[in-house]
């Protein structure tokens, strides 16, 4: 799976969103943010998952098991970087993909509804530590500096989250339409210039790959979103992007009618996204467990990711904080 990193003069993490890289050998680590929260500046108006919450709250069989002030508020409040298709994206003015039609299915067990609001990658961590939102939702890559707020360089920047971990994921290399360098691995990047998402574990993996490159230097070019790092490579300015797999081989289907991009090589760094949540709401963070381990058994998960053709990505049970 996958990441996003540090920023802004401290730390931005995505975590893998979903993955694949060609034979290649990635490091995923993942930073925290520090920079504040971002939430509200992202997506125009919020997107609800569903009508979960209307009247049904009654019916729903986990209702019970949330924390008092969501039982009265009807709403789990969900930030997100709707900018990753298919996980999370905006269609129609609307937060779809992945992310939120599982969102729906918690929803219609917990019997609330979960109300997305997007804004950038790096501040959705700060938004979980000032309680802006409950909950993160944006194929974040669940490991240990992010449980325990750490930087790259081990230093304490934050509380760290727990995650609730429901998708599985490698890392994949996205490159232009017939893929005229050449690139089937990261040691085909040395000497060559690559475009990333900032704060993702994807600038991390081709930080060290810059320094395993040495003299023969790999120049990297970072950008507040992966679409204009898609769009660097499309226009030659840059030879690679890197993505979690099923996002990779989403853009090379979808863009340009398949005629911009293909993905190289295997996927590697298989890792799991986690739904981020306060270290300090336990509550709530079993009760998501017990509804995610519900609509696996039930099927409305794998339904979910069989709409959006990742079902290769399915996790057999809800654990907490496995991400290493």
């Amino acid at each position: 799976m996958t990441a996003r990193s540090t920023r802004c003069t401290t730390a931005k993490t995505r975590t893998s969103r979903l993955a694949a890289v060609a034979a290649i050998a990635v490091v995923g680590s993942v930073l925290l943010t520090a920079c504040g929260d971002q939430t509200e500046g992202g997506s125009a108006t919020p997107t609800k998952s569903g009508d979960t919450a209307s009247g049904n709250a009654n019916a729903a069989p986990l209702f019970s098991k949330l924390p008092a002030d969501i039982q009265k508020a009807g709403v789990i409040k969900v930030g997100t970087d709707a900018s990753y298709a298919p996980m999370e994206f905006t269609e129609g003015g609307k937060i779809v993909g992945v992310d939120p039609d599982i969102a729906a299915a918690l929803g219609k067990q917990l019997g609330v509804d979960f109300q997305f609001t997007s804004g950038t990658f790096d501040g959705l961590i700060t938004s979980i530590y000032t309680g802006r939102q409950d909950l993160i939702m944006s194929s974040m890559t669940d490991n240990k500096k992010r449980q325990e707020g750490l930087d790259d360089d081990g230093k304490k920047i934050g509380k760290g989250i727990d995650f609730v971990d429901y998708f599985s994921s490698g890392v994949s290399l996205l490159v232009k339409k017939g893929n005229p360098q050449g690139i089937n691995s990261l040691d085909d990047l040395c000497g060559k210039t690559v475009a990333v998402q900032r704060g993702t574990i994807y600038e991390d993996t081709f930080k060290a790959q810059a320094t395993k490159c040495g003299a023969n230097k790999l120049t990297i070019q970072a950008f507040d979103t992966d679409a204009e790092a898609q769009t660097r490579v499309k226009a030659g300015g840059a030879v690679a992007d890197l993505n979690d797999y099923p996002v990779a081989a989403y853009i090379a289907k979808t863009s340009g009618g398949g005629n911009d991009f293909e993905v190289v090589g295997s996927q590697s760094d298989v890792g799991l996204f986690g739904i981020g949540v306060s270290k300090e709401n336990t509550q709530l963070r079993d009760a998501v467990k017990e509804a995610l381990d519900a609509i696996i058994k039930d099927g409305t998960y794998a339904d979910a990711l069989k709409k959006w053709d990742v079902e290769d990505s399915a996790v057999k049970s809800a654990t907490v904080n496995a991400g290493k």
